[in-house]
């Protein structure tokens, strides 16, 4: 499995000379099998771009998978340029409060808010409701849970090619379920299944321990919350996520540093970065 980082931040975009090392895109990870092309995309944020220049031109045949609908995960769909070159194929799994999951995407995208509408993007596209469970895409396996999050349904994924996991758990307030054994938030049923032995767990880390109860509110972990339940779950390593729009390289790299004592692994995930499980 390769896996490759193209947006990292959340909220919003990060432009700036603060933000070069991990990138200003929003979130969106590129899954492919060994050498072949991405074919399956989690979130839509304005990293999904990168995902046509990784593409070199040629249509995006394969699912996008969305955790859930705020605008940093899905406000890339119509700049998506592979997804509607010749021959593209896109069929988009989110999580929908109604029948018709298209409907939900519309309310948000669609004027005036946006000059088109989802139905508007190719007729290759396809949208589909997400539920918790389990479901194969483009020869991945995927199971997905619930996580608490603020203002809408969330998804936290573990994906599999049947040699190599992952897992992914951005947007994440476990703090909701409790201050956990730690004060960082319960190490929760849903988190724990989705993280338990992974080879690589990406986790939300918009703010840091010391920012809380201030932050609250937001729906977001701590990095000392990620490395616990790296810890807990004995996952082989940990990568940070989901920076928040303010934090510089400077500071994610003292935050890294600030773990360096963490039994698993701890890295920070940079726009461009890829890894190969």
């Amino acid at each position: 499995m390769k896996v490759t980082f193209w947006g990292t931040r959340g909220s919003t975009p990060s432009p700036g000379a603060d933000f070069l090392r991990y990138g200003g895109h929003t979130s969106s990870v590129a899954l492919a099998h060994d050498s072949g092309p991405p074919t399956l995309v989690i979130d839509a944020g304005t990293g999904i771009r990168k995902v046509s220049e990784q593409l070199a031109g040629t249509a995006f045949r394969g699912a996008i998978l969305l955790s859930h609908l705020h605008w940093d995960h899905v406000h890339g769909l119509p700049f998506f340029s592979a997804g509607m070159a010749p021959g593209h194929r896109v069929r988009v799994l989110l999580p929908s409060p109604d029948a018709d999951p298209l409907e939900t995407l519309t309310r948000g995208f669609s004027p005036p808010h946006f000059p088109i509408a989802p139905s508007q993007l190719g007729p290759g596209w396809s949208f589909e409701r997400l539920e918790e469970g389990t479901t194969g895409l483009e020869g991945f396996r995927i199971l997905a849970r619930e996580l608490p999050h603020r203002g809408g349904q969330t998804f936290g994924f573990r994906i599999t090619d049947g040699t190599a996991s992952l897992a992914y758990l951005t947007d994440h307030c476990p703090t909701d379920f409790g201050p956990g054994p730690g004060g960082y938030g319960a190490l929760h049923e849903a988190a724990l299944e989705l993280a338990t032995g992974v080879d690589l767990l990406v986790h939300d880390a918009q703010f840091v321990a010391a920012e809380f109860p201030g932050v609250a509110n937001l729906g977001h972990a701590s990095a000392e919350y990620a490395a616990a339940l790296a810890e807990a779950a004995h996952v082989r390593a940990l990568l940070l996520y989901h920076h928040s729009p303010s934090r510089t390289d400077e500071e994610i790299d003292a935050i890294v540093t600030g773990l360096a004592s963490s039994p698993v692994p701890v890295a920070a995930a940079r726009e461009g970065m890829t890894v190969e499980l």
